[in-house]
């Protein structure tokens, strides 16, 4: 099993539209070999008291099928627009991967 973690340090007051972009994006994750789930996952305020934390959390059936999402047609189509919403973050989203042990 892999998890794939992105944390992201959400501006206060975007929460709502951060979630918003979230809820109707078509990630088309279920499409892909070796996906199991997916959470967006809400945290506390972050301690600069200016942001909220949130962290967006893949379970795969490896690492090589979550590389393989991120080289495919359905990863571009669900990171197009991206970019579109910069005032919303501090920051650029931190990665972190996660090889199942027991």
């Amino acid at each position: 099993m892999f998890v794939a973690m992105n944390r992201f340090r959400v501006n206060k007051g975007h929460e709502a539209d951060f979630e918003t972009v979230w809820r109707s994006r078509d990630s088309q994750l279920n499409e892909m070999a070796g996906f199991k789930s997916f959470n967006l996952l809400k945290g506390p305020e972050a301690e600069d008291g200016e942001t909220v934390l949130y962290a967006s959390h893949t379970v795969w059936a490896n690492k090589e099928d979550f590389v393989a999402w991120t080289k495919s047609e359905q990863f571009r189509n669900a990171h197009k627009n991206a970019g579109n919403n910069k005032g919303m973050y501090a920051g650029h989203p931190q990665f972190e991967g996660f090889d199942s042990v027991l």
